[in-house]
């Protein structure tokens, strides 16, 4: 007895098996390219990712672009908003509300901006991560956070910076150690003056390395083409401190850095100073958690850290890492597994890659 083919079923050659695939995996962002698909069912058009049931197979077309479905009669899905009309107006109103909070002296509440916008509370709050990556909260605490650091390296006192960045208090800057700038406030209007960030230069198979570390801990991994580039972008994290070349008092901690490069069989475990912001620090966090030898995209980096919104932020916290390998940013890689954007070059992060996947097959 023959059997039946499934309704839903792939068709033997059909040219369209990547969309397909697509829809039934519900991918936003497909490996075959963008396009739409129409339900002739339904007369309407969706993107790939769209939460609706799959239609069947013989009720699907595919576009490339929303004229095309428009012009064969299908109009746009109201879930998956392929037009982008929905997202743009969404887009516009979050623009407004971060304007609203980068003009405010106190940070507006939840309800003040939903209602600003026109939205419930809960609608506003997932759209306001959607858009941004963090929370209104979040996003009112960086503008902060970027005031006093705007009025510290103007010189302005710390009492004057505190207050005009609408902190209620001095003891809300220095709790947990400075979580606002991930530094005191003296030490960031000084831009580091007082302190001794002690340097030392190394040759490595990735080319000119330079450790640069404060009383705290490493504060500096980098690569360059040569020791100037090197002492100019520790100089540009520390303008006024004075950077003393200390190759001797560095020595172990150079060793153990160019011996991870040569051979990454362990987890490189250096005592570090590092400032940035809150969520900048707890993204450095969860790339110090990627397993030697493993991966994470941008995406599943936020998924891990309970933002799967936050994706990028994540990407913009990892270029903002002043501490390569220890902070081992290199790990994180393109939804497609693109190598994109590393501060010290793509062939080196390629190169560390290669290194490391050999070290946990060995």
């Amino acid at each position: 007895m023959r059997r039946r083919p499934m309704p839903d079923a792939l068709p033997p050659h059909d040219p369209d098996a990547a969309r397909w695939a697509a829809v039934l995996s519900r991918d936003p962002e497909p490996d075959c390219g963008p396009f739409l698909y129409g339900v002739s069912t339904q007369g309407v058009y969706c993107r790939p990712g769209c939460p609706s049931r799959a239609p069947l197979r013989r009720n699907a077309r595919f576009f490339a672009n929303a004229a095309a479905a428009e012009a064969a009669g299908f109009r746009a899905c109201k879930r998956c908003d392929p037009k982008g009309e929905r997202a743009a107006i969404h887009a516009a109103a979050i623009r407004a509300a971060c304007d609203l909070i980068e003009a405010s002296e106190a940070i507006p509440s939840l309800a003040a901006l939903a209602a600003r916008a026109g939205y419930a509370r809960h609608h506003f709050l997932r759209l306001f991560r959607d858009v941004t990556g963090v929370t209104p909260r979040s996003y009112a605490e960086s503008v902060r956070a970027r005031r006093l650091a705007d009025a510290l390296a103007a010189g302005d006192r710390v009492a004057d910076a505190v207050a005009g960045a609408g902190f209620g208090s001095e003891s809300r800057v220095y709790e947990d150690h400075g979580r606002a700038l991930g530094m005191t406030p003296g030490a960031a209007r000084r831009g580091g003056a007082g302190e001794v960030i002690r340097c030392a230069l190394a040759e490595t198979a990735l080319g000119p390395l330079m450790v640069g570390a404060t009383a705290a801990g490493v504060c500096f991994i980098g690569f360059g083409e040569d020791a100037a580039a090197l002492a100019g972008d520790l100089a540009r994290r520390f303008p006024r401190a004075r950077i003393e070349q200390a190759p001797e008092a560095l020595a172990a901690t150079v060793r153990e850095v160019v011996a991870f490069i040569a051979e990454p069989r362990r987890a490189l475990d250096l005592p570090l100073d590092l400032r940035g912001t809150a969520f900048q620090r707890r993204v450095w966090e969860a790339l110090r958690r990627i397993p030697l030898g493993e991966t994470r995209t941008y995406g599943g980096l936020a998924a891990e850290m309970g933002e799967p919104r936050a994706t990028r932020a994540v990407a913009r916290a990892c270029a903002e890492n002043k501490v390569s390998l220890a902070v081992p940013c290199h790990r994180v890689v393109g939804k497609d597994g693109d190598l994109t954007g590393y501060r010290w070059g793509i062939p080196r992060k390629r190169a560390l890659l290669r290194a490391e996947a050999a070290a946990r097959r060995g």
